[in-house]
């Protein structure tokens, strides 16, 4: 039987907050992998998915199965999140005001290869361009690569970047502090910044 077809929904403002539990628990999930391995807080997360409901320019792009949330990817102005995101562009001579920041990208393992990742960067695109933003950003988190924790079936998504037409910021990163499973105490994190300039 071919599985279903998935559903894909821009939402913001009021039209997100029935979905903040479910969208919560999904980062959790994912997150917790390699290369995140991010240690959640439920409440945290939906405190967090919340401040996109409530941004003037925020959007969430969802995808589900069914009524089923099986995915989810976050953008927003970048004049409107991390302080920690905006000062590393700052520092760097660069403009906030110019780019739009997306978050993260999550989605659940059995749902990968079958175009959602590209379907996110589209609409999040998009949502850039319809704020006026010519410059899109994102980050992620820089690992070790002989780090004994990595899978061995792991596949780096450079490439998958590369394609969407997105390349390294060099020089540029910022810093978050989180907790890994199983660990007792916060650990600060580097993450490396990619980005693209909109047609």
């Amino acid at each position: 039987m071919a599985p279903s077809p998935l559903r894909f929904e821009t939402l913001r403002g009021d039209g997100l907050q029935p979905w903040l539990a479910q969208l919560a628990r999904l980062r959790i999930a994912v997150f917790r992998d390699w290369p995140y391995l991010y240690e959640g807080d439920e409440a945290y997360e939906r405190r967090y998915m919340a401040s996109y409901a409530a941004g003037q320019g925020a959007a969430v792009i969802a995808c589900f199965d069914g009524d089923t949330a099986v995915g989810a990817a976050t953008c927003e102005p970048m004049a409107e999140t991390h302080a920690s995101v905006r000062d590393s562009f700052t520092a760097a001579g660069l403009d906030p005001a110019e780019y739009c920041y997306f978050g993260e990208s999550v989605l659940l393992a059995p749902y990968r290869g079958r175009g959602a990742g590209v379907e996110f960067f589209r609409r999040r695109e998009a949502h850039a361009a319809s704020l006026g933003l010519a410059r899109t950003t994102f980050c992620a988190v820089a690992r070790d690569p002989a780090d004994p924790r990595k899978p061995a079936d792991y596949t780096p998504l450079d490439g998958f970047w590369r394609k969407r037409g997105y390349e390294p910021l060099d020089g540029v990163s910022c810093r978050f502090s989180w907790k890994g499973p199983g660990e007792a105490a916060e650990q600060e994190h580097r993450l490396d910044f990619w980005h693209k300039a909109l047609a």
